[in-house]
């Protein structure tokens, strides 16, 4: 029953949007208050939601929200995706995954990426009404950034996250939020979304009926810190999550959504639910009994936007008294500030955003980004003097099931391009006429070759180096149905490679004998790469890249550029080392409570070239309560390369009355330093930094010794064995 309520609904969208072309002109708006813009917003709200039924209201707060003709109101479809890019929409530039962006910690590039995302955002909205086209994926309402936490490496939507860190979350996410939302005085550019509100990181498959248990620790130091920065950053949008916490639906959960986010945290925008997340009130976490007391609960609670078809019943909820009319109006007011900030009711001429044409779809410029976000993703994992090579060399071999995967430059939520560089053509381009360059798949994704013979590995044998493209793709990873190939609901609960990937990558590598062997490993999320790391001679981790993935690589394995992507999520040994999947405890999980060493440490990345740190200098060595204190280093490249370094500062807080971290990421700088150049740059301490949350999820500052680490990785010393200097260290005292 329910694809004929969606088709049913589509159909009356369509026909409506078709009606209001041709009637459009017959409304005279000089009678319509709501389009008089010399009136404030909440007089033109109040008056749009005076002329509606209580039907037509209850349809305004569905995602597809029908036009309203008599009004010359069109149709509109909230739901939009721009993870890394315009998503689901027609040709757009495919920027590198978020995991992908986390890697580059660079909050300026990220802010460019979303700028542009937001310009190709307008045009394509600006052409689609040009058209008369009022579909899902046209509009200005995104549902992006994922700000939850990459807590569990099995997780496969984390890749949509900018990692396990808080801090690095929350300020990649502000950055990206910016850039969505511009930054004109009286219009939003687009309206952005954090989501998924809150302590949502998997099980796939369970999450219409999973309960988070959470600590209040937890909760206050991990899973909300992002969203509050967000809030702070002025979002425009809270997407409440699928799973329960705590006991209760997130989308019904009065103390996430009206005691923090509105009460404390004072979030001013809409609240939107999850796709048929009220649905799963009924039949998933089974907390009302029928479609009438779901659409209730999340008006009470605070859902103004239903993305899915619950509030269809809105209507027979207020006539049964579940629920009064003076508070649907009160939630619809709030929910339509969204399209009146969005300019959707003002003249076309007095909207700035509304000039942006397609000219930027996909531009040049908009691509040269694109290689450059990639090219800063990418994080270099061992290289033994191998790299970067000669691009001139006699005869190179790529091998692998995903040298020519247009799939691995995707992730999820993905949008799609005219020119998508796969890693056989980067490297195809990037070499000298001169050169020769043989390709073999050699082996498929996660299945055994049926045929035995191998004409593929040899080639390494009589090649000067050997590039083997291998790892995950968006379908052993990723939600919960667009996985194809994962049993397990795209969760990988399998922490391995393919089997039949180490073998050949085995075969390859003994008939490369002492030639160059360098893999490529595409992906979102932590993999076992023990096996891969022994064998190969360099490894490079590319994410999912985007668009111009196959020449970002090219750029870094022919030394056009030095890797400078840093990981935002440990790679641990072994999932065993972990606490149980659906386990949200943080204890034992992430670089800040992880006490077993791990294969890559959050932070870790290698570079062409070598960063001498000099001896950390502080304004003062003890301080008072509400005092803050720099802390200047100096930075010199002393290698061969022009290239990029992540500073990061980590702060240790010695001894506390509760448990707190092994020490935790506190500020970092993406810098750019010539051959022989240095910088200095200086880091504020602040009260807020010192601080901890303790067990009852208070924030707490106590006097004692701190430690403040800075360096160009996190201080595990699994970082010194895989060949990172020891970061600088100094104490100082809180009196």
């Amino acid at each position: 029953m329910k694809k004929y309520i969606h088709l049913f609904a589509f159909i009356f969208i369509l026909s409506s949007s078709t009606v209001m072309n041709a009637q459009e002109a017959k409304i005279d708006k000089s009678e319509l208050d709501f389009y008089n813009t010399d009136l404030s917003m909440d007089e033109r709200i109040d008056d749009l939601i005076s002329r509606l039924s209580l039907e037509e209201k209850a349809q305004q707060m569905l995602n597809a929200s029908p036009a309203i003709e008599r009004l010359g109101i069109p149709a509109y479809d909230w739901w939009n995706e721009a993870l890394h890019g315009l998503g689901r929409s027609g040709v757009a530039t495919v920027f590198p995954q978020a995991i992908g962006m986390g890697a580059t910690f660079d909050k300026e590039l990220i802010l460019q990426v979303s700028t542009a995302i937001s310009d190709e955002a307008r045009a394509n909205y600006n052409n689609a009404v040009k058209h008369g086209y009022h579909r899902k994926y046209s509009g200005l309402t995104f549902w992006t950034p994922n700000v939850n936490i990459f807590r569990d490496p099995r997780w496969g939507r984390g890749q949509e996250t900018y990692g396990e860190d808080p801090y690095l979350t929350s300020k990649l996410g502000e950055a990206f939020v910016k850039g969505l939302q511009g930054d004109n005085d009286k219009y939003l550019k687009t309206a952005a979304a954090a989501k998924h509100y809150a302590v949502h990181s998997g099980p796939e498959k369970l999450r219409h009926e999973f309960n988070a248990d959470v600590s209040e620790k937890d909760l206050w130091e991990t899973y909300l810190p992002a969203f509050k920065t967000l809030v702070d950053a002025n979002v425009e949008t809270i997407m409440c999550a699928y799973n329960s916490t705590n006991g209760e639906p997130c989308c019904a959960n009065n103390r996430l959504i009206n005691d923090i986010l509105r009460d404390e945290w004072g979030f001013n925008g809409h609240v939107v639910s999850d796709c048929w997340a009220l649905q799963d009130f009924v039949s998933g976490h089974s907390v009302v009994d029928s479609p009438e007391a779901a659409a209730a609960l999340a008006l009470e609670v605070g859902v103004d936007l239903n993305c899915g078809d619950t509030y269809n019943f809105l209507a027979r909820a207020v006539q049964d008294g579940l629920v009064s009319e003076k508070l649907v109006d009160k939630r619809l007011h709030k929910l339509l500030e969204t399209r009146f900030k969005l300019g959707l009711f003002d003249p076309e001429d007095s909207n700035p955003y509304n000039k942006i044409g397609v000219e930027v779809m996909n531009s040049k410029e908009h691509r040269v980004l694109a290689r450059e976000t990639a090219r800063k993703s990418i994080v270099l994992l061992k290289n033994d003097g191998v790299l970067p090579l000669k691009n001139n060399l006699s005869k190179y071999f790529i091998t692998g099931p995903n040298a020519t995967n247009i799939e691995v430059l995707l992730g999820n939520y993905h949008g799609v391009s005219t020119d998508m560089v796969t890693m056989l053509e980067g490297i195809a381009k990037a070499i000298e006429p001169e050169s020769q360059l043989q390709y073999r798949m050699g082996t498929r994704l996660n299945i055994p070759n049926e045929n035995p013979q191998d004409w593929a590995s040899p080639n390494a044998g009589n090649s000067d180096a050997t590039f083997v493209v291998m790892g995950i793709s968006g379908l052993l990873e990723g939600e919960e149905g667009e996985s194809i190939a994962s049993p397990t609901f795209g969760d990988r609960m399998d922490y391995n490679l393919p089997q039949n990937q180490i073998d050949y990558l085995q075969k390859v590598s003994e008939a490369a004998e002492d030639r160059p062997v360098v893999a490529i490993v595409t992906g979102g999320s932590p993999m076992n790469l023990a096996e891969v790391h022994k064998l190969a001679d360099a490894v490079l981790l590319v994410w999912y890249p985007g668009e111009e993935g196959g020449n970002a690589v090219a750029d870094i394995i022919f030394g056009k550029n030095s890797p400078s992507g840093r990981l935002p999520i440990t790679f641990p040994m072994n999932i065993e080392d972990l606490p149980a999947y659906e386990d949200y405890t943080m204890e034992g999980r992430t670089y800040k409570y992880m006490d077993i060493a791990p294969m890559y440490p959050f932070g870790y990345g290698l570079s062409y070239t070598d960063f001498e740190y000099s001896e950390i200098k502080l304004s003062k060595d003890k301080i008072k309560k509400k005092e803050s204190v720099d802390a200047r280093i100096s930075v010199t490249n002393t290698g061969d390369f022009e290239a990029d370094e992540v500073v990061q500062v980590y702060l240790k807080d010695v001894k506390a009355s509760s448990r707190v971290p092994n020490f935790e990421l506190v500020a970092f700088k993406n810098i750019h330093l010539k051959k022989g150049e240095s910088k200095e740059l200086t880091f504020e301490i602040t009260p807020e930094m010192l601080s901890f949350i303790d067990d009852n999820g208070k924030e707490k500052l106590e006097k004692g010794t701190f430690e403040i680490y800075i360096g160009g990785s996190s201080p595990l010393k699994r970082n010194e064995e895989l060949g990172k200097k020891a970061l600088k260290k100094i104490q100082f005292q809180l009196k």
